[in-house]
């Protein structure tokens, strides 16, 4: 078995049960020895039957007292009992809903059993649902520190299990190296093979440990010299800088209120940068609500008096629409003429606009990624903006900065990102933060709650609409799953529709709906043609809707922290007082403590924070970032110390190589280029 292979080449993995794999992005050998365990249980303490404690997890060598005997129950389920023993003592044995249970054994064979011991209503000691295996057969699942994988839905954890266990025992090559021997040897590394193999099926925990640091090392390595690859080392060292940016504070005197201290600073931050000959790469970050657009409006307007035009690039049609709107309201005053360009627009109506970028009549354009269309040419651009830049693709972004020869950059961001992890995306770009939020806004109230109080919250959204507000619904999924009882967007507008809120106007928004038809259902939204909205998390950069002060999250442990946050911020826009309800499965550990602290706070770079803690690797923002990989193992809360020698690392590594020429560096150099690759295409 080689690690260029197809998955179909593992043994018990036919077409459909490749399609499970392939939704977690695993295609080849090499992608799942690539998909690392979330947790692994210990299996290896064992104990003797007369030992055991209740409550204690653990493995047992014995074999059956009596045959197992299955018995269907109520609703159709399942219950299967037996009796095992050994030299100290004998011990129940039950299974619920394992139909096959007594199919899996033989009375003369041995079995290694592992599982939760627990009390049954008589008071004596059982074997709950313990996992087993037959010892004559080498097992894998018992006796030792198994895996445990992140999963989807009808991806069983066995099959991911024994689709591993597979391939690490028939792999015919060894797993390539990447890194230099120096740098594995000076930060004490495991080598590559060592590293994969102890970090699906550890020899110890202590093996567990030196695995994950090494591959923690190597993707915030990647990760981090990936994007200074992509944004390359810009070579253009000069730029043109605006020669009057003292005019900002005739704008700042135009607009109809007191800008923030936070608002002020990051201004003049930016004002600063503008001066110089050198492009600036600024990320204003700031909760929704905080006056980011200001900000953007006053280095336009610089720009506009330096005589070069500025254009900003928003990620949908509604939302930039939103900001053309107000921009050329702020604009008025003093006659400056915005453009609005998006793919959706009339030919006549953009070849028009078109023009008047190319000779330059006009200065400033707002626009979807229309603006990066080959046929737009800009006369003179020395601005370049770009709004939640993580919803556009790497290809995007960088297209959009060579329609300039040199030109500043500024990138907006309603994401509060921790100070960490911006130090690992824009590792290249100065960042403000906008902390404050303007006088007036009143605090949405948020309350996490369970199933039953779904009845008083219906009436609570019955009356809300009835006084003329409108109300959000968040669902995690689009259609119904007959295996997860999540609520979906389809199914449950239908559900409302025709009981408890048949009386409004309720509407479906979701990622497969086509995008005119998720833009005309959002301006239907706006005009208060729709009492409710039932979404996706497609609404979480959106647009304002003053008279919304509903949100209701289904399923809300189902999302992160600083998702939870972003959805909240789509209401309390207006003069009503707003709220934010979570509904919240019980008897989850981290996600209870997730909507305590949702309730708590609504500072969005505490939440931030709190989300890196509980959340550790995977995707920090709730949805795959286009343009930045997703970590697979990485935390950034907990690996500060691992970080910090990666960054060593990649600083050495570009002082000496910036291109990753060297041939010690082209293992590297091939990796990135495959991730970032892939990524593009997904």
């Amino acid at each position: 078995m080689r690690l260029s292979d197809n998955i179909t080449t593992i043994k018990g993995i036919g077409p459909s049960k490749a399609k499970l794999f392939e939704s977690r992005g695993i295609y080849t050998v090499s992608d799942l020895l690539n998909y690392f365990p979330r947790t692994h249980d210990d299996r290896s303490l064992q104990k003797s039957i007369s030992s055991i404690i209740e409550g204690e997890e653990i493995s047992i060598t014995a074999r059956l007292a009596s045959p197992v005997v299955t018995n269907r129950i109520r609703g159709g389920m399942f219950y299967a009992r037996g009796k095992i023993f050994d030299e100290t003592g004998m011990l129940d044995v039950v299974w619920f809903n394992n139909p096959y249970a007594s199919n899996m054994f033989k009375m003369d064979e041995e079995y290694t059993f592992f599982g939760k011991v627990r009390r049954n209503k008589s008071g004596n000691l059982q074997f709950q649902n313990p996992i087993a295996e037959n010892v004559t057969k080498n097992g894998k699942f018992t006796g030792r520190i198994v895996p445990i994988y992140p999963l989807t839905a009808k991806l069983t954890q066995r099959a991911v299990q024994d689709a591993v266990f597979q391939c690490l025992d028939g792999l015919s090559e060894p797993i390539p190296e990447i890194l230099p021997r120096e740098l594995i040897d000076r930060f004490s590394l495991l080598d590559s093979d060592a590293a994969i193999r102890n970090i699906h099926l550890p020899e110890s925990f202590e093996m567990f440990d030196k695995a994950r640091r090494r591959l923690v090392f190597e993707e915030l390595l990647l990760l981090q010299l990936g994007l200074h690859s992509l944004r390359g080392a810009r070579e253009v060292e000069k730029c043109q800088p605006f020669d009057n940016v003292e005019c900002v504070s005739e704008f700042i005197e135009s607009l109809p209120y007191q800008l923030t201290d936070a608002q002020a600073r990051v201004i003049d931050e930016v004002c600063v940068d503008l001066k110089k000959d050198k492009p600036m790469t600024r990320l204003v970050q700031g909760d929704v609500g905080s006056g980011k657009t200001v900000v953007a409006a006053a280095a336009m307007y610089a720009a506009h008096k330096s005589g070069v035009q500025a254009c900003m690039m928003v990620p949908t049609d509604i939302l930039a629409e939103q900001h053309y709107r107000n921009l050329s309201k702020l604009f008025s005053p003093f006659g400056i003429e915005v453009i609005y360009l998006s793919g959706k627009m009339p030919a006549k109506e953009r070849k028009v606009a078109q023009e008047k970028l190319r000779t330059g009549e006009v200065t400033i354009a707002v626009g979807t990624h229309a603006l990066i269309s080959g046929d737009v040419e800009f006369w003179n651009l020395g601005l370049v903006i770009t709004d939640e830049q993580h919803r556009f693709g790497v290809n995007q972004r960088t297209s959009l900065a060579a329609k300039a020869a040199s030109a500043h950059t500024l990138v907006m961001s309603a994401t509060p990102i921790p100070r960490t992890l911006a130090l690992v995306l824009y590792g290249d770009m100065d960042v403000s933060v906008i902390d404050e939020l303007p006088p007036g806004r009143t605090a949405i109230e948020t309350y996490s709650v369970n199933e039953k109080m779904r009845s008083r919250i219906y009436n609570f959204i019955k009356k809300n609409v009835d006084e003329g507000r409108q109300a959000y619904i968040v669902c995690p999924l689009i259609e119904e799953n007959e295996d997860s009882d999540l609520k979906s967007t389809v199914e449950y507008v239908e559900q409302l529709k025709h009981t408890v809120l048949r009386d409004f106007s309720i509407a479906a928004m979701h990622s497969k709906l086509k995008a005119a038809d998720k833009t005309q259902i959002m301006r239907d939204f706006v005009d208060g043609k729709i009492d409710i909205l039932v979404s996706t998390t497609v609404i979480e950069v959106g647009v304002d809707v003053p008279n919304a002060n509903l949100m209701i999250i289904e399923n809300a442990e189902r999302f992160g922290l600083s998702q939870l946050h972003q959805l909240r911020g789509r209401v309390g826009r207006g003069s009503y007082q707003s709220y934010c309800i979570m509904f919240c499965a019980p008897n989850q550990t981290i996600a209870q403590e997730r909507m305590k602290v949702m309730c708590e706070t609504s500072d969005g770079f505490r939440i931030a924070e709190e989300d890196l803690k509980l959340r550790g690797p995977g995707d920090f923002f709730g949805t795959r970032q286009h343009g930045v990989p997703e970590m697979r193992i990485a935390n950034l809360f907990s690996d500060m110390d691992i970080l910090k020698d990666a960054q060593t690392a990649v600083a050495e590594i570009l002082a000496e190589d910036e291109r990753l020429e060297l041939p010690q560096y082209q293992g590297i150099k091939g990796k990135i280029e495959n991730m970032f690759d892939r990524l593009e295409r997904s």
